[in-house]
């Protein structure tokens, strides 16, 4: 999406001279004869840059751009005036105009104040993207076979804008996978927004994708950006693509397709450059087959399919995953770095991992933090997850990947239906019965979490 610029002077020579010769130079152009005409053109889409003359008809220049700093902070303002003085350029600045241009106007000094205003966003913009990087580390361990042949794809796919499908069980690191792949694309300058599709209700799903306008519907306050917009240039991550609601995936698709979008109660396309990276830990061959996932949104998705391996099959990256996880936590607790004992290295190889890097990382936290000696040995090691019925649950969330206290009571939520739904042989009726919950609320968090349960006689029934 190019950068846009919003022109308002009463002069029609003005606009038309300056529209011309910055559409030349690449912007979206769009002008506006009074102030007010400008401010609900901003309340569609907020331009990146305006050049608002001070003697307007109406609502003057210096009002306008109070408005504008107060209600759109981050939109340069440039004001012109022919009839300027000192005095009114020192006011403007003080109430956030980037620059101000006397008249006539100097076609080239325009060009360059305007380059010069969109150079600053861009390394803001910058800053922040390094600010996110320094805070986290998307670099994949491990030289094994597996992990190494990974590496190479993503080096290969990376900086393509293909779409890439990324697949595997949980806790194996896909949404590691979609940062590298990002980090090393030629979008990386750019933002990566994550979308847990899993974690979206149904009803809210298009106000979260595509944005919406004030007033769309009761509790819109305010116009939202949605994640596609956020995007835009950028790398948009569709986490848990299987578990979205039929109805999703095609408001999904469709959005793919055209590359444009309007948001919720609104009627303006907006266009959207996004590249589109998807995980699953479903058979989405079999999703299909079951009528759960479009196959059109499969094959739009699956351009480029990754497997990202199970830690079992690279048992040899556990040392070195252990070695980086102990360094980490022990810098993050502020502790001197501890190392663990031979013996216990081999323990932790010969585990089978049902919950991946994901239940080896919290195991080694809970290691650095509870274990007293310098070495961690085999005695400290904890009783490790074991498989069964050759099912590999899901490793519980370490207390420090979670933000609050909603997010531990649900996973504590999750885990103890688990527990029981496995107890009672996955029949809903006989779980609910048991753990004191109506059946229907039971059905609901039991598809909110993504779990399988036994349909019993009245899930046949019609409701």
């Amino acid at each position: 999406m190019h950068k846009n610029i919003l022109i308002v002077d009463d002069e029609k020579s003005i606009c038309q001279s300056l529209e011309g010769i910055l559409s030349d130079e690449g912007y979206e152009v769009q002008t506006a004869a009074s102030a007010e005409d400008a401010l609900r053109m901003m309340e569609e889409e907020p331009p990146h840059l305006v050049l608002l003359d001070i003697w307007l008809p109406g609502m003057d220049g210096i009002e306008a751009l109070k408005i504008i700093k107060t209600e759109y902070p981050q939109t340069r303002v440039v004001m012109m005036s022919g009839h300027g003085t000192i005095e009114t350029a020192v006011k403007a600045t003080k109430l956030g105009a980037f620059d101000f241009i006397e008249k006539p106007l100097s076609l080239e000094k325009i060009i360059l104040v305007i380059n010069h205003a969109m150079d600053m966003m861009r390394l803001e913009d910058e800053n922040v993207l390094l600010k996110q990087k320094l805070t986290q580390n998307y670099e994949l361990t491990g030289k094994s076979a597996a992990i190494s042949e990974l590496k190479e794809s993503i080096a290969i796919v990376a900086p393509t804008n293909a779409w890439i499908l990324i697949m595997g069980e949980n806790g194996t690191g896909k949404e590691l996978v979609a940062r590298s792949i990002h980090r090393k694309s030629r979008r990386n300058q750019k933002p990566f927004v994550e979308v847990n599709c899993a974690a979206i209700p149904e009803e809210l799903i298009e106000s979260e994708l595509f944005g919406h306008e004030k007033g769309a519907f009761t509790g819109a306050t305010s116009k939202k950006r949605g994640k596609f917009d956020l995007a835009n240039e950028g790398t948009i991550f569709l986490d848990e693509v299987a578990d979205m609601s039929q109805k999703a995936q095609a408001k999904i698709l469709r959005i793919l397709q055209e590359k444009t979008f309007e948001r919720v109660g609104g009627n303006r396309l907006i266009s959207t450059d996004v590249r589109v990276l998807a995980a699953t830990n479903k058979d989405l061959e079999r999703e299909m087959e079951e009528g759960r996932f479009r196959q059109d949104l499969y094959y739009r998705l699956n351009v480029i399919p990754l497997n990202v391996p199970h830690l079992r099959d690279r048992r040899e990256d556990i040392p070195l995953l252990v070695t980086r996880f102990i360094r980490d936590f022990s810098l993050k607790e502020g502790e001197v770095e501890k190392t663990m004992s031979d013996e216990a290295l081999e323990t932790l190889m010969r585990h089978d991992w049902p919950g991946n890097v994901r239940e080896l990382k919290n195991i080694v936290e809970r290691l650095v933090i509870m274990a007293p000696g310098r070495v961690i040995g085999v005695a400290d090691i904890p009783p490790l997850q074991k498989t069964e019925n050759g099912h590999r649950p899901e490793a519980p969330a370490s207390p420090s990947e979670l933000d609050s206290l909603r997010e531990a009571r649900q996973d504590f939520e999750k885990q103890f239906i688990m527990k029981k739904l496995k107890e009672f042989e996955g029949n809903i009726s006989k779980t609910a019965e048991a753990i004191g919950l109506e059946r229907s609320n039971l059905h609901r968090k039991i598809k909110s979490f993504g779990l399988e349960a036994k349909p019993d006689d009245r899930d046949s029934q019609p409701s």
